[in-house]
């Protein structure tokens, strides 16, 4: 079968506490897709964040002298490094611009994921809104896929992605931060090559490959694509986790 994706139509604004199983169900309806075993639904981070209630209103934020003092290094708003550091486990990099942290969920990235783009406040000038990465991406997944069995009797795949940058390559791209009913990996060890030779350390990030194939068909800026309906993955689906996707500090060659 080949590998499809499908960009979800007519997904609205989604407010805290929006159901996001039912909206998505409606999309899929509205977009001409019935949802088959084995499918994949990718979602865009933003919208589980939203839903989930994680905007801040930085207004509310004082910042610490910690925070002052990156602030004032990385010419950032200070009350946005305050939510950093709440965010982080360590702070790793300091440039202009941007701080490169180890998040609170394990994985590296920058400004801890916290995010202004296509986040709106009340309409009051003095509100400005963050948006926050889910608490627990992995459990976000697992919610919306049961939901959504319970209402169909479907066994899908869901996928949570953010853009996030990399050590050794230019440009942002789509990553995996939170799924259910998908495996992150696929340990190809000990498979043969076309020559027969036998595969030894190849470990394929499949969770990744597929969040940046579903990021190019959500785009970046005004869009308006949060969800991707996915079948043909070439894989069976299976259980996996955000941890398996992240490298343990002792065999990571950047820091």
């Amino acid at each position: 079968m080949p590998l499809s994706l499908t960009p979800l139509k007519n997904i609205p604004l989604i407010r805290q506490d929006d159901n996001l199983a039912d909206i998505l169900l409606k999309s899929l309806q509205e977009t001409n897709v019935e949802l088959h075993n084995d499918d994949i639904l990718v979602i865009a981070q933003k919208i589980v964040s939203k839903a989930e209630g994680r905007m801040v209103n930085i207004a509310t934020i004082t910042p610490s002298a910690r925070a002052r003092e990156l602030a004032e290094e990385s010419k950032k708003d200070a009350r946005v490094v305050e939510l950093m550091l709440q965010e982080s486990n360590e702070v790793l990099r300091i440039r202009v611009g941007t701080i490169i942290v180890e998040h609170k969920l394990g994985f590296v990235c920058a400004n801890a994921g916290i995010d202004h783009s296509n986040v709106s406040g009340g309409g009051n000038e003095k509100e400005e809104y963050v948006l926050l990465l889910p608490e627990d991406p992995d459990q976000s997944a697992r919610n919306i896929r049961e939901q959504i069995k319970q209402k169909t009797g479907v066994n899908i795949g869901v996928m949570i992605i953010d853009s996030h940058g990399r050590a050794w390559r230019n440009g942002t791209v789509g990553i995996c931060i939170g799924l259910s009913g998908i495996p992150a990996l696929m340990d190809e060890r000990g498979w043969k090559d076309l020559f027969g030779y036998t595969l030894q350390i190849t470990v394929v990030g499949i969770a990744d490959e597929l969040a940046a194939a579903a990021s190019l068909m959500m785009g970046q800026a005004a869009e308006g694509i949060p969800a991707v309906h996915v079948r043909g993955f070439p894989y069976p689906l299976g259980e996996g986790t955000l941890k398996e996707l992240i490298r343990p500090k002792n065999q990571d060659m950047f820091r």
